[in-house]
């Protein structure tokens, strides 16, 4: 039997999952489409979500999500598939918005205590984009960590380190070469019993040959670098692996776009709000105030001006997502007084027609 409590079921869960009877925990571990592989106490099972609960859930971020705990009508595949009758409350979730132009969410990886940001120390090197994906991570309650992966291809380690550095506050940048297992053992002592650790980044950069080393098997497909020196795209879906010294880590596809669903600015640009306070107004834009302590700070080279413009662009699309927030809102209004108004016509309608019988 497998002991749930080592791959995150907490006693909050415990509690939560109480009132359910006649129902079984599980964890989401893997989702293809409609179809979901969940982790209960006799094993790993396929399940779907019931039509009860997939007929209420009006947003596709409230479906479950990899790292999901849910509750199942059954604790083993012997009888088929097991069915998904509710979704227990998730204290983390690493959310973006879906790719595209529809205005849904996609949850990437849920009940995480940890997010690895994987960014290679080659071509995939970019400030600006690790300054979005911090961001995000701040928000999603979980604690963010910086892996830079490829450090055996980095001329100037020290160099960049210290530009990262100057992104990351508070959070922990570690280094890792693949070829030597430089920094392995840093990565598996964040990871213990009943935690779980996510990895995100950018295709090819590569997130799967690092949760292989840290799992110490090779359970996960990998490719090798192209000839532009890019890392080739190898995950094709989330899943949740079990570490042998305890506790689980998700892998998660390569983002080809990181659009920005909500975001903890405060925490990921604490640079910025602190020369702020120091400003000569309290609503200080940062542009032509007089005495604005930011654009003394650009100009004093204490702040990188592109920091402050990834600071004004992600600032801009939250303003965004804000209005789209308010509009999903009134849409799951509308549409539940709507079908309200829709049963109680037919409700009327059957009235009529017994009447006239």
């Amino acid at each position: 039997m497998n002991n749930l409590e080592k791959i995150g079921f907490t006693e909050s869960l415990k509690q939560e999952a109480l009132q359910y009877e006649h129902l079984f925990a599980a964890r989401i571990s893997s989702q293809h489409k409609d179809l979901y592989k969940v982790i209960s106490e006799h094993g790993e099972l396929q399940a779907k979500v019931s039509g009860k609960m997939s007929f209420h859930t009006l947003d596709t971020a409230d479906y479950p999500a990899v790292g999901d705990w849910v509750m199942i009508d059954r604790n083993s595949g012997e009888h088929g598939t097991a069915i998904i009758h509710h979704l227990l409350t998730r204290k983390s979730k690493f959310e973006r918005k879906a790719a595209g132009t529809a205005n849904n969410r996609q949850i990437v990886a849920a009940n995480i205590d940890t997010v690895f940001i994987c960014m290679a120390l080659n071509n995939d090197f970019n400030l600006r984009r690790l300054e979005r994906y911090l961001a995000i991570a701040w928000d999603s309650s979980a604690i963010p960590v910086v892996v830079l992966t490829k450090a055996d291809l980095c001329e100037d380690l020290e160099r960049r380190l210290a530009e990262v550095s100057a992104v990351a506050f508070g959070v922990d940048v570690i280094p890792v070469s693949l070829l030597t297992d430089e920094g392995i053992t840093e990565i598996k002592s964040l990871i213990g019993e009943g935690k779980t650790a996510a990895c995100i980044g950018s295709s090819g950069v590569g997130k799967s040959t690092l949760i292989n080393r840290i799992i110490s098997q090779e359970l996960l497909q990998t490719s090798g670098i192209r000839s532009d020196g890019k890392g080739r795209h190898t995950t094709t879906h989330r899943q949740l692996l079990e570490i042998p010294e305890g506790g689980v880590i998700i892998d998660t596809p390569g983002m080809r776009e990181l659009q920005i669903e909500s975001a903890d600015l405060s925490s990921s640009f604490t640079d910025i709000e602190e020369y702020a306070e120091n400003c000569r107004f309290s609503d200080c834009k940062h542009e032509s105030e007089p005495r604005c302590a930011v654009k003394e700070a650009i100009a004093n080279g204490q702040l990188a001006p592109e920091r402050l413009q990834s600071y004004r662009k992600l600032q801009r699309e939250l303003a965004y997502q804000d209005l789209k927030a308010e509009q999903r809102e009134k849409e799951k209004i509308n549409n539940m007084f709507g079908s309200m108004s829709a049963l109680k016509q037919i409700s009327r309608e059957n009235k009529r027609k017994n009447v006239r019988r």
